[in-house]
């Protein structure tokens, strides 16, 4: 087991920074940081095939730990994942991580950086103490917290976007990435402004970047471009109102008054195409009364309501959901607790009938639970007479009213949920994530719903059914393209479906509807900034 600048070294291997390569990408290279060759196993495990793996290890790690490292890196091997058998090692003390971290991603140029979970959940609480207990070792949530900040650094300081997961702690990585992650990407990520030009919004270690159509279905694109804002945690939700203003909402940590870190909602909008975004505000956070409390919450969702107000919902400590709602005049009310059943870290915000409503995976069983309200100011309701099973990490929102996508926990075929009926579903049980969709697609002259999936090893594949009619099934075809996001789907400022995808070299692709052809399809993908 190497220490830190033997392992490169020794190989005579030229250094990025007498090459003048050092802010070059390496494409299709994933650095994993965690506090321990032990730790390396659950997230090898999620790799893709044909994925290139440097590992960063802060301390060497007990012999056992080694050992389930070397068999990982074995099963890597037959799974056509390449992983360097030698960790570097970094020798690192609580408190002195983060430039160590970031000399690493310096040398390593990595596309994707993944580490453990900053805030890993309790196990109990000491009511005594009135504290969180965690099973966790200190230096996990360290040496998350470390490559967070060092990803941020190392992106701002080579102008290229770094992607970050952050793997949750205690998920069964069988499950998958999408299932593992604490701070998801979205799933609705492309967007059309106003103006009819489109916009890509994602997060990056150093925040959200954007990239902008230049005019209306005319394919030139500028970006990728860093938007002005806080240093937010790897997740986004991106949202539209009634006048198509996009609204970014995430999670940051911040320091506080008393010099301790807490961690809030925040939330900007952006109201017109291409221009600087609105400043970020904080929505606070449902325990904000105790920081360490606060720091385990859960992902933001939100939706608009008819009558334009923003609700954003979250799981907070006490594994409940709770909301708050901001009207159209910019007044927020206060957090509200949704009483019910214990919910997962796994929420999908969506329109209904009678107005915002919330879908959670349960934590304690393999159902989905759904709120609503019969009237926008009537009391919560918890419906859990559903038959929505949802496979972690899929849940996503449907057109129609009410409505969500999932995969089915027991084939993992892409289903729709809806309220009072039976699910429906859509096929495609290769694959992992959730469904993107959009409506109102002209497929010779049919109104239909085009689906957009991450397939095997992370390809891009694409369905669609009439709208409002999942039951008439689903042809899936593969869109040849992978990519290191969920994919998305929008209609363009020319009425054409527009799918976007993020290839393995970082740079967006797009490919749009053939109009006049027989049936869906489309034009061959072109890179952004190329």
């Amino acid at each position: 087991m190497a220490r830190r600048g033997e392992r490169r070294g020794g190989r005579g291997k030229v250094t990025p920074q007498s090459t003048g390569e050092r802010h070059t990408p390496r494409p299709g290279t994933v650095a994993i940081v965690v506090a321990t060759p032990g730790d390396a196993p659950a997230l090898l495990a999620a790799e893709r095939s044909g994925s290139t793996v440097d590992v960063v290890c802060a301390q060497p790690g007990t012999a056992d730990e080694r050992a389930a490292f070397e068999r990982a890196v074995t099963d890597c091997g037959s799974r056509g994942v390449r992983v360097d058998r030698e960790p570097w090692v970094l020798d690192a003390e609580l408190g002195k991580i983060t430039p160590l971290v970031l000399d690493a991603l310096r040398e390593l140029r990595p596309l994707r950086v993944r580490t453990l979970d900053p805030d890993p959940a309790r196990v109990s609480f000491d009511a005594e103490a009135k504290r969180p207990v965690l099973a966790e070792p200190p230096l996990r949530g360290s040496v998350a917290r470390a490559t967070v900040a060092a990803a941020r650094k190392y992106q701002l300081e080579s102008g290229v976007p770094v992607f970050v997961d952050c793997h949750r702690a205690g998920t069964d990585p069988r499950l998958g990435a999408a299932a593992c992650t604490r701070y998801p990407r979205p799933s609705h990520w492309i967007t059309r402004g106003r103006d009819g030009r489109l916009s890509a919004y994602l997060p990056s270690a150093a925040g959200v970047i954007r990239w902008t159509e230049q005019a209306p279905g005319a394919g030139g694109w500028s970006g990728p471009e860093l938007l002005d804002g806080p240093a937010l945690l790897p997740g986004l939700t991106v949202v539209q109102d009634a006048f198509g203003y996009v609204h970014l909402i995430g999670l940051r940590r911040r320091k506080g008054a008393d010099g301790a870190e807490h961690v809030e909602v925040v939330h900007a909008t952006q109201y017109q195409t291409g221009r600087p975004i609105g400043p970020w505000h904080s929505a606070g956070n449902p325990n904000a009364n105790d920081r360490r409390k606060a720091r385990e919450v859960g992902f933001p969702s939100a939706v608009f309501d008819a009558k334009g107000h923003l609700h954003i919902f979250v799981r907070n400590f006490g594994h409940g959901v709770s909301t708050r709602r901001q009207a159209p005049d910019g007044k927020w009310s206060a957090w509200q607790h949704l009483r019910g059943v214990s919910a997962a870290d796994e929420l999908a915000a969506v329109t209904g009938r009678s107005g915002a409503e919330v879908w959670a995976r349960g934590r304690d069983s393999a159902v989905a639970v759904r709120w609503h309200r019969e009237t926008p100011d009537e009391a919560w309701t918890q419906d859990t007479a559903t038959s929505v099973s949802p496979y972690p990490g899929t849940l996503s929102a449907a057109p129609e009213a009410g409505a969500i996508r999932y995969r089915y926990a027991g084939s993992n075929e892409v289903c729709v949920g809806m309220p009072g009926a039976a699910p429906v579903s859509l096929g495609g049980p290769d694959g992992e994530g959730p469904v993107a969709g959009v409506a109102g697609v002209d497929i010779q002259g049919w109104g239909c719903t085009v689906l957009v999936r991450s397939g095997p090893d992370g390809t891009c594949a694409v369905g669609a059914h009439q709208d409002g009619r999942p039951e008439t099934g689903v042809w899936w075809f593969d869109a040849g393209e992978s990519s290191m996001v969920p994919p998305a789907v929008v209609i363009d400022g020319q009425g054409r479906a527009v799918i976007a995808v993020v290839a393995t070299d970082g740079r967006l692709r797009i490919a749009r509807q053939e109009p006049g052809a027989s049936g869906l399809a489309f034009s061959s993908w072109t890179t952004i900034g190329a």
